[in-house]
């Protein structure tokens, strides 16, 4: 005699979404500091609406093909913390893994960071700051946080210039609008080493007063379209 297995259909779940028909968006991560959190120049730490903010900006025309995530934070630095923010760390290299790891698979990090290393009791020439951004790009480059366990990509932004205006944050930045000018330089030395993106910001958004640290609102529609377009015309993605 015979015995057969009687063929069971397995069970459908019905919460499971239908990956055949599914379009996953691309990732893209902005780490940055309060220029890329939406800081109102001028204002009590007040911050722009999403739409406003130059992220919102690049992914409203990115359009839905594209996830936008916004990793700005206040007083952010490169790879050094602020002695004169304790408390709450402002070290960019403590963070990014994290980020990474967070929000993983990214296919695209935005490094847009270096205006709070321009400090004055921070001392660092503009070629120091971008030699820290590149261990940053290092450390994305290093990392499986991209699709198919493989690193994401980086586009690299040199910061928009300080204004040597009036500052209203006393003499934090005595100095850094003439070291701003240097970044686009070093900056983009740094991306083409790495084998990375580069685009500067100086050319689309500028730091007007009352602040002159912080992107106005024009500066960051003009700015927020124009990463969108950088993006777009990066072919590895």
């Amino acid at each position: 005699m015979i015995f057969r297995r009687k063929m069971t259909r397995s069970k459908v779940n019905p919460n499971r979404p239908d990956m055949s028909t599914t379009t996953t968006p691309k990732t893209v991560v902005c780490f940055g500091d309060s220029n890329t959190w939406g800081f109102i120049p001028g204002s009590d730490c007040e911050r722009f609406p999403y739409g406003k903010r130059w992220p919102g900006v690049m992914a409203s025309r990115l359009g839905s093909d594209w996830r936008v995530i916004e990793e700005g934070q206040n007083g952010r630095m490169t790879v050094w913390d602020d002695p004169f923010e304790p408390g709450i760390s402002k070290c960019g290299l403590d963070h990014l893994p994290v980020v990474l790891e967070t929000h993983q698979p990214i296919d695209l990090v935005i490094l847009m960071l270096g205006t709070n290393d321009l400090k004055h009791h921070m001392a660092h020439a503009p070629a120091d700051i971008a030699h820290a951004v590149g261990v940053l790009v290092d450390v994305v480059l290093q990392s499986d946080a991209g699709p198919g366990k493989k690193p994401p990509g980086v586009l690299v932004v040199s910061p928009a210039a300080v204004n040597p205006g009036p500052c209203p944050f006393w003499h934090l930045f005595k100095g850094a609008a003439e070291k701003s000018l240097e970044f686009p330089r070093y900056y983009s030395e740094m991306a083409e080493d790495k084998g990375v993106a580069f685009l500067n910001a100086a050319e689309f958004a500028s730091c007007p007063v009352p602040d002159s640290i912080h992107i106005d609102e024009e500066s960051l529609l003009a700015f927020g379209k124009a990463m969108a377009d950088k993006v777009l015309s990066l072919s590895n993605l």
